[in-house]
């Protein structure tokens, strides 16, 4: 299988200025996605091996993660997802039994990091969701610890983000007193998977930019949304402003988001190349959470625009696709490689509209979930997928290889080749 060495092979080809990404796991949406946004301007990204992470049975070793950062290059910022280090990644964090001595203990080779690099640390550390959380007054106290670290200095910027806080969180109201004494370079919001591809872009894009938002449903934009327990409106707000953008409401823009959150698709894809014809585009499609919808983006395709855009997201909750279209689009306004960001593109575009859109639905009716993990199920997951495929983006697509590296099919991670 050659998606082993693909990352490497696109991002690590250099180590001079390298940025180096910790990410909160080994999912694609949370390893591969970030150092394919942090590298779409051709700079060198350093990332490590899904193995040294965390998946959904055993948290990442931190002696091990720990080794492996000391290893990497010490000419440029590091970004990184400190429940990795603290508790073995996200889905431990919520249940962890580590004390809060061993859990800051865990996190200490980020501070001699920086100490000894004097380089910036861009960080983030989540408020776990319920029920989950089997311990959130210890994940309180690590954080507070972790705000009194960005107080020192240690950190550049640091980003307190909760995840999927559904309609009786008690995260919102935990993010809402962490930020009534929180130095100015914390920021409090609403987050998870998507935060270190816009910490990537705060780091080797510090620079603001101007960005419009528009919705294709304004009217619903201004109700809560789900898994955050804020209006849709203030959402792209805090992801705007946590990936380096100032939002403007009328005149010029340095970017249009595109934001279709209901309504006629057509109408919308009419809108988006519309708009396409005044400036940079990237669109975020949240009508649904993890599911894009194909009307739309059959639309696009048919107009050929999704080709043009900056950005696309639809793969995931609201927050990870405004964050990462955002954090993507960010980048490509400091100048992307056109291989890069083609390839980019037919990435989002299979995944977040092909595999959550079409293939998800197809596997899980011909394979059970339970049945997945096996040779026949990860047969049939590349089956079903070959037939949306040749992909025409800028270049044209085919499907080199397909796995579910959880054993479920929720994600699925992929190699695409392009001519």
């Amino acid at each position: 299988m050659r998606r082993a060495a693909l990352l490497p092979a696109l991002l690590l080809a250099a180590c001079a200025g390298a940025q180096t990404l910790v990410p909160l796991d080994s999912r694609p949406a949370t390893r591969v996605l970030p150092a394919l946004i942090a590298g779409v301007g051709g700079k060198a990204v350093q990332v490590p091996g899904a193995g040294l992470l965390g998946n959904a049975q055993r948290g990442a070793d931190p002696a091990a993660l720990a080794a492996w950062l000391n290893a990497q290059p010490t000419d440029g910022p590091l970004v990184v997802a400190l429940d990795a280090f603290a508790y073995g990644g996200l889905v431990q964090s919520r249940t962890s039994p580590l004390s809060v001595e061993e859990a800051l203990s865990r996190l200490q080779p980020v501070r001699d990091w920086q100490a000894r690099t004097e380089q910036p640390v861009y960080a983030f550390i989540t408020l776990p969701r319920e029920p989950d959380a089997t311990n959130r007054e210890r994940n309180l106290a690590v954080v507070r610890g972790m705000i009194g670290w960005a107080r020192d200095g240690v950190f550049r910027e640091l980003h307190v983000t909760w995840d999927d806080a559904l309609p009786g969180s008690p995260a919102p109201a935990e993010g809402a007193e962490l930020a009534k004494d929180a130095p100015a370079n914390v920021r409090v919001y609403p987050g998870a998977d998507e935060v270190l591809a816009m910490l990537a872009a705060r780091a080797l894009a510090p620079a603001e930019k101007t960005v419009r938002v528009e919705y294709s449903d304004p009217v619903k934009a201004q109700g809560v949304i789900r898994y955050e327990g804020i209006p849709l409106t203030g959402s792209a707000v805090n992801h705007a402003r946590a990936s380096g953008f100032r939002v403007v409401d009328s005149g010029a823009a340095d970017l249009t988001l595109f934001v279709y959150n209901g309504g006629d698709a057509r109408q919308a894809a009419v809108r988006v190349s519309a708009l396409l014809r005044r400036g940079p585009v990237a669109v975020a499609d949240v009508a649904q959470v993890n599911l894009g919808n194909s009307r739309l983006w059959t639309d696009l395709a048919t107009l050929r625009q999704h080709a043009n855009l900056r950005s696309l997201a639809a793969w995931g909750t609201p927050g990870n696709n405004l964050g990462t279209a955002l954090a993507h689009a960010r980048l490509t306004l400091e100048g992307a490689d056109p291989i890069r960001q083609d390839a980019l593109l037919a990435r989002e575009y299979a995944n977040d509209v092909i595999y959550s859109g079409e293939v998800r639905a197809a596997l899980r009716k011909a394979i059970p979930e339970a049945e997945l993990n096996t040779s026949a199920g990860q047969a049939k997951l590349l089956e079903l997928a070959r037939d949306y495929f040749p992909l025409r983006v800028g270049l044209t697509y085919t499907l080199d290889d397909a796995t579910l590296p959880w054993g479920r099919s929720f994600e699925w991670d992929f190699d695409l080749k392009g001519k």
